[in-house]
């Protein structure tokens, strides 16, 4: 049985319910690729989170009853919670319910332990879980302490088991990137290998599920695995493409899509699994043309990738998925369509038609997204259509030479 979910998400009061409610739509995604149901999703306008218990005491209560009718088992809070409102949460939900309480990171890395196939994938996100561990220990003692201080109870044996626990994590993680140095040792004696070998090398980034791992298997032919989920792709994945104009092979590497609100300890966790992008001659930013948030989504990767110190590197921005979307002009004086069944029929409208373009949230027509991104060669395909294989490499012949 799928486990139940509650979502809960807290935003400033200025924010836009479109926005609240896209918000709330990622983090059911999120739940989804868990494998579990969201059954409902709540927000709560505040200046900030409650300092206690991250959602108001109000609305503590109001989750506490949905969660015993609906017998759901997570809480997921849309964001990062400090460790104290996690534990006094956790609290207040264990004395009524049988709910668990998540943060963002949380679920994502729960998400990611599903996912991860390889030997260096588990041991990135087992040291990413450490990470996310360690201040949510230091912060229960805290709480514990402050708590036991304001009963007059004396610290004791508790305080020495989350020392000696924060201790045990401390010689986990060093195990950890001892383990990972290895893999860094051998990623990087393939990278000099390839350099010597004279391989022109591009990396393949973009939010998760914009379509890269699909763009991967078009170029190249090597069958990956493909699904509308996110993080469908975790491990780093390096396949060659033949470019007859230079009489030599392209390599191309997929990985982990980006997604918002990640923190950077979770980015550095997955530092050798980046490694590829960062080294790369060349990015190929993957972009889901038929996404309302297109926008934002793009600075959310370009935010990561100068995390990563990969910002200033040559980039292509391919915009995918065109066969959701229309991107071609109308012509003056042509009337609104209604909307059809099916795909859309070419014309400017198409986004208003769809529902996107609103004060909030406008659609870029075809001429301003090529005007907008211009430096960074903008095309525009589908990955499922056989003759977008021959204008990336196209492009990419250009690019190379």
């Amino acid at each position: 049985m799928k486990p139940k979910a509650i979502l809960v998400d807290v935003i400033p009061k200025e924010t836009s319910k479109q926005e609240a409610e896209t918000r709330l739509k990622e983090l059911e995604q999120l739940i989804n690729t868990y494998g579990g149901v969201a059954v409902i999703k709540i927000f709560q306008k505040r200046g900030l989170p409650d300092y206690e218990t991250y959602i108001g005491k109000g609305k503590v209560k109001e989750i506490i009853e949905i969660a015993k009718e609906e017998d759901a088992r997570l809480v997921i809070l849309n964001n990062i919670a400090k460790p104290a409102q996690i534990y006094n949460l956790s609290e207040r939900m264990r004395k009524d319910t049988k709910a668990e309480v998540w943060d963002r990171v949380d679920l994502i890395l729960n998400i990611f332990d599903k996912h991860a196939k390889s030997a260096e994938a588990k041991l990135q996100i087992e040291l990413a879980k450490i990470r996310h561990m360690g201040p949510r220990i230091s912060g229960m003692g805290t709480e514990l302490m402050r708590q036991e201080g304001r009963t007059g109870v004396r610290s004791g044996q508790g305080e020495s088991n989350i020392e000696m626990m924060k201790r045990h994590l401390r010689t986990q993680e060093l195990k950890i990137l001892e383990k990972l140095k290895h893999y860094e040792t051998i990623n990087e004696g393939h990278r000099k290998r390839r350099q010597r070998q004279n391989f022109h090398t591009a990396a393949l980034v973009g939010y998760t599920n914009a379509g890269k791992s699909t763009i991967m298997q078009a170029l190249t032919g090597k069958k990956v695995y493909i699904a509308n989920e996110l993080f469908a792709t975790l491990d780093t994945r390096v396949a060659k493409v033949y470019m007859p104009e230079h009489q030599s092979e392209l390599l191309i590497s997929d990985t982990i899509g980006f997604i918002q609100d990640l923190p950077p300890s979770l980015i550095k966790a997955f530092k050798s699994t980046l490694s590829e992008t960062v080294e790369a001659d060349l990015i190929l930013h993957v972009i889901d043309a038929s996404d309302p948030q297109m926008e934002m989504k793009i600075q959310v990767v370009e935010d990561i990738l100068k995390q990563l110190k990969a910002d200033k590197k040559p980039k292509i921005y391919i915009f995918n998925k065109t066969d959701l979307v229309n991107l071609q002009e109308q012509a003056p004086g042509e009337p609104e369509q209604i909307r059809p069944i099916g795909l859309m029929v070419a014309g400017k409208q198409t986004a208003k038609i769809l529902g996107w373009q609103d004060k909030d949230t406008p659609h870029l027509s075809l001429q301003e997204i090529k005007t907008k991104y211009s430096k960074y060669t903008p095309i525009f395909i589908s990955a499922l259509d056989k003759g977008s294989k021959d204008q990336l490499k196209n492009v990419l012949t250009k690019r190379l030479k």
